[in-house]
């Protein structure tokens, strides 16, 4: 594609030098791709500035670059006032647009935004629709797997996937949206035809610094026109804010507070949930979800709400929701076959950590041993506060390494023992996520239930840079072998 008509395709031009009549094959985000004939974005982050390293992108194929300042290279050079947003623009003309010919669903919030997707999924493939699926773990056409390295990915790999689906003949593209790619422009550009609110509370404060900040982006979503519809839970504090601020139609979902769709005759227990679930106090449908937990009728009201907004029937929000049985990484129940249980979640986070501990009570039988640690480079804030909950609300917590990243694994640990000592509850500390895991399934006792949180459908543990394989549904095989060798070995 010729460089002037990307060119053209961006508000935020500015000026250029050079020959924009020349022909570019690829886009590239990183100077150490090889990238022939190549369109380099020169993005400014928090630690790097790309400007810094555009001659070894050009030296590795690319042949124009885009620029907030003009460098002293000789390659065309597209000068912009956002490199970011400009980015996303770009990349969408460059693949031809592919979002234009699919409906695209996008959940926010702090959390829910996975198994929210997941469900909605479910239900427009129930309803006869060929689904595509962008989140924290992977995308997806169909059934096919396609690997991300982000909840939202980078516009280039995220117009590359669209334009992948739409080739698959993909209908519907449901979306995490993370507050992150709605601050770095990730999905300028793109309109979805309804977006649900899920919820709100602390998280990523190490890049938005302030809950206020970290809330105008989410209310941003909302609020700058890329949502047609939207759909709000109503017992989340957060959404009235949101609410009186925007100009398009909205469905209100919830438990406890007057909504349009709401779920009441609640019954939770270690296989599902059963309730009632009733739209505008007329339509009724009986649901049994495969799924346990009060977060779990959240997320189903979500995602009922995004389909109903667009003219799913009832009948098949419900067929499709009772038939997804799992999410990877979301209270998995591992097969153990042993006295006690292993459930793995993603919870990193103090409400997500809250919500599977209070969940798991409602069912336990015997004592609940919790899992967990803390990412490093990340909210510092946290820490003592998951210590807190998990002290308040597990029996015996086992405190180990999440992703330490470039931290010490130990100060991150004594961040978190800090929070949990005032509360009197036994823990163990075991740096080694393996070990503390073996720990956790040797104390383990008939009826007790081990939750190992904050990892889910994560495959690595990253220490000082580097992702090393750690799979804990292969781990937890791997020790139940180890443990039964043991026991069997003659003494």
């Amino acid at each position: 594609m010729l460089l002037r008509k990307l060119m053209e395709q961006t508000p935020y031009y500015v000026a250029h030098q050079g020959d924009i009549e020349m022909d570019i094959r690829s886009l590239s985000a990183s100077s150490r791709q090889q990238a022939d004939g190549g369109l380099f974005f020169c993005v400014p982050g928090a630690r790097f500035d790309a400007h810094d390293f555009a001659e070894e992108a050009v030296k590795n194929g690319c042949t124009a670059l885009v620029v907030d300042h003009f460098l002293p290279l000789h390659v065309p050079q597209v000068k912009v006032s956002n490199v970011r947003a400009a980015m996303a623009r770009m990349a969408a003309a460059f693949y031809g647009h592919p979002a234009n010919s699919m409906r695209l669903v996008g959940v926010t919030g702090t959390k829910g935004k996975t198994t929210t997707s997941y469900m909605i999924k479910a239900i427009f493939e129930q309803a006869g629709f060929l689904c595509g699926l962008i989140g924290t773990t992977g995308n997806m056409i169909g059934q096919q797997r396609i690997p991300s390295n982000y909840t939202t990915p980078d516009p280039i790999e995220l117009h590359r996937d669209l334009r992948k689906m739409a080739d698959a003949g993909v209908q519907v593209v449901i979306m995490e949206v993370s507050a992150h790619a709605i601050d770095m422009h990730r999905l300028d550009g793109l309109v979805f035809d309804v977006g649900s609110y899920t919820n709100f509370s602390q998280d990523h404060l190490d890049y938005f610094h302030t809950m206020q900040a970290y809330f105008e982006t989410k209310k941003r979503f909302f609020t700058s026109g890329m949502v047609r519809n939207a759909t709000f839970n109503a017992d989340e504090e957060t959404s009235a804010q949101v609410l009186k601020d925007i100009t398009i139609p909205a469905m209100t979902y919830g438990i406890a507070a007057n909504a349009d769709l709401y779920a009441r005759d609640i019954e939770i227990t270690e296989e599902g949930v059963s309730f009632e679930m009733q739209l505008h106090r007329t339509c009724q449908m009986s649901l049994k979800l495969h799924m346990t937990g009060m977060f779990n009728v959240y997320n189903a009201l979500s995602a009922a709400s995004c389909a109903l907004t667009l003219g799913i029937p009832m009948q098949d929000v419900v067929a499709g929701l009772e038939k997804i049985t799992s999410v990877p990484g979301r209270i998995e129940m591992l097969p153990t076959q042993t006295p006690y249980k292993v459930i793995l979640d993603y919870s990193h986070s103090p409400d997500a950590l809250t919500n599977i501990l209070n969940t798991v009570r409602e069912f336990a039988q015997g004592r609940i041993i919790a899992l967990f640690g803390c990412g490093g480079d990340r909210d510092k804030g946290k820490r003592p506060i998951m210590g807190e909950i998990g002290g308040q609300l597990a029996d015996l917590c086992v405190l180990t390494s999440d992703n330490p990243r470039s931290e010490d694994p130990l100060e991150i640990l004594a961040a978190i023992e800090s929070g949990i000592r005032p509360t009197g509850k036994p823990y163990v500390v075991i740096e080694d996520r393996r070990e503390a895991i073996r720990h956790a399934m040797t104390i383990a006792r008939e009826g007790d239930i081990v939750v190992l949180c904050g990892k889910g459908h994560e495959t690595y543990q990253e220490i000082k840079g580097v992702k090393h394989p750690f799979d804990e549904k292969v781990v937890v095989q791997e020790l139940l072998m180890e443990m039964q060798d043991g026991e069997s070995s003659p003494m």
